[in-house]
């Protein structure tokens, strides 16, 4: 069974920085593709950033440099760097995994091709 614990969230402010954890045992097996998303109240989930089974990785337009995702595989842990908060960051922070899909990127973000995911970690930043 694939589990993935987020840690890390918090309450921050304007230009603070935080980092997140996922703790997966898939992070070690480099099939998967790890992606962070995230949900704010009343909207829609959207992902935040992806790493591929090659190490490739992908982060999406709103994070202007700001966001960098990484993994240990020794340490079987998933990160998302988030420096230079904004309050629009404020949302609760998923980790996700999926196998290889023919003909799906891992970089697509699209929620329904991931079957696991963590249950979130919150991320509020205060002006």
């Amino acid at each position: 069974q694939v589990q993935l614990v987020e840690s890390g969230g918090g309450s921050v402010q304007v230009g603070g920085s935080l980092m997140l954890s996922c703790t997966a045992s898939v992070v070690s097996d480099s099939n998967y593709c790890m992606a962070w998303f995230r949900q704010a109240p009343g909207k829609e989930r959207e992902g935040v950033a992806a790493i591929d089974r090659f190490g490739t990785k992908s982060h999406a337009e709103f994070t202007e440099g700001r966001f960098t995702i990484s993994k240990d595989k020794a340490k079987m842990i998933l990160y998302l760097q988030m420096n230079n908060l904004k309050p629009e960051d404020t949302a609760m922070y998923y980790c996700a995994a999926h196998l290889p899909i023919r003909g799906v990127s891992c970089h697509a973000f699209r929620r329904t091709d991931f079957p696991y995911w963590g249950q979130g970690t919150q991320v509020t930043v205060s002006s």
